[in-house]
C-alpha cells in the first residue's frame, strides 16, 4: 500500500467503525424484546421529580402520575432554584415538595442529590426519576420499580417523544432520531451487550445503588454518567421496554437549544469514558463495559453521517491524487448499510414519528446542523440547569 493509500485508510477507519457499531445496534434492535412482567410485591417506591421553574405544568404532571400510580408510591418534587410557584402548585396537586436554593451549584444532578438527602432518613426500596414534563404509560411506575428490585439493577424505561406528523420536518426528524436512540438502539444494546443507556427520565434505581451514586454535578449528561458509573460498578443498567415515558418535542429555537445541550453532554461523556470502558471490557472480559463503550463512541445520528461524509470527501480527494479508491468504497458501503438500517428502523418502529416526506428531508436537516457542530468545538460541558421551553410557551427571550 502506498503512503497516500495508508493515509486514506486511516481517514476512513474510525468513521467506518462508528457506522458499523451503529448499524449492528440498529439491526439488532428492529424486533421488540421479550415482554416480562414482574408480579412480586410492590417495593416501597418514591418517584423523584426534579423541577426548575415548572409552575405552568407541574400540577398536571403530578396529577397525571397520581392517577396512574399506586397510592402507596410517594411523589417527591425537588423545586430547584425556582423563581416561580412550582412548589405551591406541586403541593396543591398532592406531592411532597422540598426546595433547594443554591445559585452557584446549578444542575439536575444537584437536584437529584438534594432529593436523595431528603429521603435518606427513611429511605425507600427504590427511587424512580421522572422529569417534570413527562407522563408514564405501559406497566407504569410500579412495573419499573418491580423490575429494578427483581434484577437488583437500575432500569431504564422506553423514553420517547409524542408523535406529531403535523409538526415541522425538523421536529419530526429530531423525534425520529430520539426513537432510534432510545428504543431501537436500546434493544440492540441489550441483545449485544446486556446493558442499556440511561436517558435521564423514567429511571428506576434500587436504593443501595442510588445512595452511592455520584449525582451532585452540573454535567449536561448526568444520566449517561450515571450509566457509566453503574456499569463500572458491576451493575449495568437494563432496559424495560414495557414501561413508556412520553414527553412533547420542543420546537423552534428551544429544539435547537435542547439538541445543542444533549449533544454537547453526550460528546463530553464520550471523550472521558468511551475508550476506558472499551479497554476495561477487553481486559476484564466484560461484555457490558465493552458494548457501552462502543455505544457512546458513536456520536448523535446527524453528526455520525456528517463525519462519515466528510471522511468520504477526503478519501475521494486522496483518490484523485493516487491513493486508490478502496477507502472510499468501504465508506460508501458503510454509509449505504447504515442508511438502510435507519430506513428499516423507520419501517419497523418510526412511522408514527415521521412521515416519509419528512424522512426524505433528512439530508437538509443534517446540513442545517453543520453550524451547531462547528459551535461545539472548544465548548465546555457545564452550563448548569437551562430549562427547555415547553410547547406553547413563548420562543422569545
Amino acid at each position: 500500500m502506498t503512503l497516500l493509500g495508508t493515509v486514506a485508510a486511516l481517514v476512513a477507519a474510525l468513521p467506518t467503525l462508528l457506522l458499523t457499531i451503529y448499524t449492528v445496534e440498529a439491526l439488532a434492535g428492529l424486533r421488540p424484546l421479550a415482554r416480562r412482567e414482574e408480579t412480586s410485591p410492590l417495593p416501597r417506591t418514591v418517584v423523584l421529580i426534579p423541577a426548575h421553574n415548572e409552575a405552568a405544568g407541574i400540577a398536571a404532571t403530578v396529577s397525571a402520575l397520581r392517577s396512574v400510580t399506586d397510592p402507596a408510591i410517594e411523589l417527591l418534587v425537588v423545586a430547584d432554584n425556582c423563581s416561580d410557584e412550582t412548589s405551591a402548585e406541586a403541593r396543591k396537586a398532592g406531592a411532597r415538595v422540598v426546595e433547594r436554593h443554591d445559585p452557584v451549584a446549578r444542575g439536575k444532578g444537584y437536584a437529584l442529590a438534594f432529593g436523595r438527602d431528603a429521603l435518606a432518613l427513611a429511605p425507600p426500596d427504590c427511587v424512580v426519576v421522572i422529569d417534570a414534563d413527562c407522563s408514564v404509560a405501559g406497566l407504569g411506575v410500579a412495573g419499573l420499580a418491580r423490575a429494578a428490585m427483581a434484577s437488583g439493577r437500575a432500569c431504564q424505561s422506553c423514553n420517547l417523544q409524542r408523535p406529531d406528523l403535523t409538526a415541522s420536518p425538523t421536529a419530526q426528524i429530531s423525534s425520529f432520531a430520539f426513537l432510534v436512540k432510545n428504543l431501537v438502539r436500546q434493544r440492540g444494546m441489550v441483545r449485544m451487550g446486556g446493558v442499556a443507556a440511561m436517558t435521564g427520565t423514567g429511571m428506576a434505581v434500587p436504593w443501595p445503588l442510588f445512595a452511592q451514586a455520584p449525582l451532585a454535578s452540573a454535567a449536561l449528561a448526568e444520566d449517561m454518567s450515571l450509566g457509566v458509573w453503574l456499569t463500572r460498578s458491576g451493575r449495568p443498567p437494563t432496559f424495560v421496554e414495557s414501561v413508556e415515558i412520553w414527553s412533547d418535542a420542543a420546537a423552534g429555537r428551544a429544539l435547537l437549544t435542547q439538541r445543542n445541550r444533549w449533544e454537547r453532554g453526550f460528546l463530553a461523556v464520550a471523550r472521558h469514558s468511551a475508550l476506558p470502558l472499551i479497554a476495561q471490557g477487553l481486559t476484564r472480559f466484560s461484555r457490558s463495559r465493552l458494548w457501552l463503550g462502543l455505544h457512546i463512541l458513536v456520536p448523535p445520528l446527524a453528526l455520525l453521517f456528517v463525519s462519515a461524509g466528510a471522511a468520504l470527501a477526503v478519501t475521494l480527494l486522496l483518490g484523485l491524487i493516487g491513493a486508490g479508491w478502496t477507502a472510499s468504497l468501504v465508506l460508501v458501503i458503510g454509509l449505504c448499510i447504515a442508511g438502510f438500517a435507519t430506513v428499516a428502523a423507520w419501517a419497523s418502529a418510526g412511522r408514527e414519528q415521521i412521515s416519509g416526506a419528512a424522512l426524505l428531508r433528512t439530508p437538509l436537516y443534517i446540513a442545517a446542523k453543520l453550524p451547531l457542530y462547528r459551535s461545539l468545538l472548544g465548548r465546555g460541558d457545564k452550563d448548569g440547569w437551562v430549562r427547555t421551553r415547553r410547547p406553547g410557551e413563548s420562543d422569545v427571550g
